[in-house]
């Protein structure tokens, strides 16, 4: 049986790989500063900036190891080297979850996997740090999950937006961005066949289709129902069509883990009515 250490697994993705993964896999996670993971015996305190991975990574002796960390990046890029380094001397796997940020330099088309990536973000050009790092990896030893926005009842991106109607704080909108979208729901049952096939290489999760963001959130807020609307504030980043996607080329996944933006959005609404 695969044994599986999920780092940075408090988080919203890390939680629901968490839920998705343990039934079939020896599963475990880090947490950091929230205590109620404390008593769970499968969840390990662990902070990054402060402290190593090493000797959590002798104790468990995980063979699969997912990054879903979040953070300031120059700890990252410690951690990263200590999880990778434990990697190659154990012949186990890295699962690094990326961004489409790792293209927002580039507005004219979507972007797929052997595409090279080029961010004018922090954040972006820290992913695409850690990132290099793995691609130094040997063969079959690692995996870059490239993501969209990622939504679902309890993501950052949602309560955002709940919050901002509830409290009618305006609500950036960007009519001129054309993206694809993921859900929680659907990415961690397509880490759980990419972890289960022992498949590697670059990926990228997200709806087939694409939307603009304007429109996608409109109809998410339009499928809650609610008495009251938000307020929006229209970012317009170009006066052209700038695409924020990431879509496969040739590491597709089967037809039944494809989904669409409707299905994020029906996914999304269903867990959160």
């Amino acid at each position: 049986m695969k044994r599986i250490l999920i780092v940075g697994g408090s988080g919203f993705l890390g939680r629901a790989l968490y839920k998705e993964l343990h039934p079939y896999f020896d599963v475990y996670a880090t947490y950091c500063t929230q205590e109620c993971y404390a008593k769970n015996k499968r969840y390990f305190e662990y902070d990054f900036n402060e402290d190593s991975p090493t000797e959590l990574l002798k104790f468990i002796k995980p063979n699969v190891i997912i990054s879903a960390l979040r953070g300031e990046d120059e700890g990252q890029f410690i951690a990263h080297d200590l999880l990778i380094n434990y990697a190659i001397q154990q012949q186990a796997r890295v699962l690094f979850l990326s961004s489409a940020n790792v293209f927002d330099s580039f507005r004219h088309y979507p972007s797929y996997e052997h595409d090279k990536t080029f961010s004018e973000s922090a954040y972006g050009k820290g992913k695409i740090k850690i990132e290099n790092k793995l691609f130094r990896m040997p063969p079959f030893s690692w995996s870059i999950i490239r993501l969209p926005m990622v939504f679902g009842a309890g993501s950052p991106r949602f309560m955002e937006l709940k919050n901002a109607i509830e409290t009618q704080e305006p609500y950036e909108i960007f009519p001129n961005s054309v993206i694809n979208v993921a859900a929680a729901y659907f990415v961690t049952q397509q880490l759980h066949y990419i972890i289960n096939q022992d498949l590697w290489g670059v990926f990228h999760l997200g709806s087939t289709n694409l939307i603009h963001h304007d429109a996608f959130i409109e109809e998410l807020v339009a499928g809650l129902g609610l008495n009251m609307q938000p307020r929006y504030t229209h970012v317009y980043a170009s006066n052209i069509d700038r695409y924020i996607a990431v879509l496969p080329n040739y590491n597709c996944l089967p037809k039944h883990l494809q989904y669409t933006t409707q299905d994020v959005l029906n996914q999304t609404l269903r867990i959160s009515a």
